[in-house]
């Protein structure tokens, strides 16, 4: 006969943990106009971004490496916001939003995975753009179609792989009964803070591995800048800068958006504890950047102004 089945005492309990999610609840007087600016920050989001994959499909000039990189970036970002803003908009309705331990599980998964999956995006986007300056003829050979799928299915396998972890790790601790989170989603420090276990290794675990799955990429754009600079500097060609400026400035924008609201997020406050400040910030760092993109590129690419023209026609 087959041996019952072992059931973990703190899986166990968790059908009757809720987390109470407090979002703008202590400025109950700008709840209102912040529901209505985040809707339509968020509809803007949906349709720019909607738009630049509608016109990477269907426009064969923008059949490439840099708009195919462009339409997975889009596509990240309206996974992106809709893992968090869904949930913002109901706790800006009311008092407070509730969501299971299930589900709270879930919708941190998908933030930390599309979070990081942007990141690694970027730092992709950054090499192919290395490439295509700084060995213009061997572009094609280097950026063929089966490497740039590569580079995609590797970016999402790593983002996954990093979510999973922190969320199983988060899994393992104990919770009990009703606990409330100053914010507006399941944000995984905020959710180790209310935790009854010992949370040190969660948060060593955030400070080494979490690290290193941002910074790295990060390094990586860093580096295939400083290699286009060195290859400009020994050209000394006027119009050869120029030409680069033009191709690079979108990316560029995005990187310095995409990490300067994080940096303004994750590092003027401890990681536990998140004031009014902070949560502003956070919608910057979820909603901003992923509304702003299509703008940039979209304003600053003349391909893509065509594209989007005939999409729109």
């Amino acid at each position: 006969m087959a041996s019952p089945l072992l059931v973990s005492p703190v899986m166990s309990n968790v059908s009757s943990v809720r987390f109470v999610l407090l979002g703008f609840s202590d400025v109950p007087e700008v709840r209102l106009y912040l529901f209505f600016l985040v809707l339509v920050m968020y509809l803007v989001t949906i349709l720019g971004n909607a738009v630049i994959i509608s016109c990477v499909v269907y426009d064969q000039a923008l059949h490439c490496p840099m708009f195919f990189f462009l339409g997975n970036l889009s596509l990240v970002d309206m996974c992106f916001v809709s893992s968090t803003i869904p949930t913002l908009l109901c706790t800006l309705l009311s008092d407070a939003g509730y969501l299971s331990f299930s589900s709270c599980i879930v919708q941190m998964f998908c933030f930390i995975t599309f979070g990081n999956l942007e990141n690694n995006i970027l730092a992709v986007m950054a090499y192919d753009r290395y490439v295509a300056i700084c060995s213009p003829l061997w572009y094609m050979s280097r950026m063929r179609s089966s490497m740039c799928v590569a580079l995609v299915v590797v970016s999402w396998v790593a983002a996954s792989a990093h979510a999973l972890l922190h969320t199983l790790m988060v899994t393992s601790l104990q919770y009990s009964g009703i606990k409330r989170l100053n914010h507006f989603f399941c944000e995984i420090a905020q959710v180790l803070s209310v935790s009854g276990s010992d949370t040190t290794s969660n948060f060593s675990l955030i400070l080494t591995e979490g690290a290193v799955s941002v910074g790295v990429p990060f390094l990586c754009i860093i580096l295939s800048y400083t290699f286009i600079l060195v290859d400009l500097f020994h050209l000394r060609s006027t119009e050869r800068m120029q030409k680069t400026f033009s191709t690079c400035s979108s990316h560029l924008i995005t990187v310095c958006l995409f990490y300067g609201t994080i940096t303004a997020v994750y590092f003027r406050s401890s990681v536990s504890s998140i004031g009014l400040g902070g949560r502003a910030a956070t919608i910057g760092y979820t909603l901003l950047t992923p509304m702003m993109n299509p703008i940039i590129y979209g304003l600053r690419n003349n391909a893509m102004k065509k594209a989007i023209r005939k999409v729109l026609q």
